[in-house]
């Protein structure tokens, strides 16, 4: 049984401007516990939008039109269902998830408490264990999250993420907001603690080489869309999707000589109205008229391979 499944989900926000499609029949999976499945696009790809709905975490005006979300065989938008499945969300921004009049210690111990059915007593015990893991001290407890620098305080969020003993883990860009070297630290943590405890992780990020670095799996997104999903080996490999080749041709590397860096043409579509067919079409080099007016569908190659493009029929 897959921990993650989701099945042709939509989701739409309804907005002054329009209604918003942030999500068009997606579906993905992650197969077997300890895996981390990179989630990779521009910004205003669904990426997020798709994280909290796993989470359950969407705004008032946003609407579930269709899907399924089962996680480890529980179907959490059933109401009756979902609080049978344990989700931790790791946040970007770590002061603003974490209360600013409450010790690290009353809410970490909150987390036992509640969802654990833990005392007072024990729940501290918990909290000062849950701390150490991810390497900070006990007098910890103590202290307010303003008392913290920020690699602390993301610290403190994978800690909660922890204590919830959680069937999956939603990393949105978790490191966005630190410098390079705590970020380092940080990814090289949180990679340690999921490998370790062969934790499931989902992984948001706009950063291909964090993605490399951090994934075993990766889903490429585009408009609302998976576009490609693949191994991490492969996709670095052999990008299929024209957009995946975009991007990857956009980063610098560091083992091959490059006069300048390309770029993608053009700007992500509107997604109050998307364009017709392939939503990469005004974009992609490689577009014909039949781009222009039938919309792909993920089309399976080898195992573990999908792309939707009709180079690949």
């Amino acid at each position: 049984m897959a921990v993650l499944e989701v099945k042709n989900l939509t989701v739409h926000y309804y907005t002054p401007e329009g209604l918003v499609k942030a999500l068009d029949n997606v579906s993905l999976e992650i197969k077997r516990k300890g895996e981390v499945l990179g989630l990779v696009g521009e910004s205003g790809s669904g990426k997020s939008t798709l994280g909290y709905t796993i989470a359950g975490l969407l705004p008032d005006n946003a609407e579930i039109v269709s899907g399924k979300i089962i996680v480890n065989g529980v179907n959490i938008l059933d109401p009756k269902e979902a609080h049978k499945a344990h989700i931790s969300v790791i946040f970007q921004d770590a002061l603003t998830a974490l209360n600013p009049v409450l010790t690290i210690g009353e809410q970490i111990a909150e987390i036992y408490m509640y969802n654990h059915g833990y005392m007072k007593k024990r729940a501290y015990e918990e909290t000062v264990k849950v701390l150490k893991q991810v390497g900070l001290p006990e007098n910890f407890v103590n202290r307010y999250p303003h008392e913290l620098s920020g690699g602390q305080r993301q610290r403190v969020v994978i800690a909660m993420a922890l204590s919830m003993n959680p069937d999956l883990i939603i990393a949105d860009e978790p490191t966005t907001a630190l410098d390079v070297t705590v970020q380092a630290k940080i990814l090289k943590l949180l990679l340690k603690i999921v490998k370790e405890n062969n934790l499931t992780m989902l992984y948001i990020t706009h950063d291909l080489s964090l993605v490399a670095h951090m994934c075993d799996t990766v889903a490429v997104m585009y408009a609302g869309e998976v576009v490609e999903y693949a191994s991490v080996k492969e996709l670095f490999k052999t990008p299929l999707h024209p957009y995946t080749k975009a991007l990857l041709k956009a980063i610098p590397r560091i083992d091959a000589d490059v006069d300048e860096l390309e770029h993608i043409e053009g700007s992500p579509p509107s997604l109050i109205n998307p364009p017709l067919g392939c939503k990469f079409h005004p974009r992609c080099p490689k577009a014909t008229d039949r781009c222009r007016i039938v919309k792909p569908k993920l089309i399976p190659l080898e195992e573990n391979r999908l792309v939707r493009c009709f180079l690949y029929e």
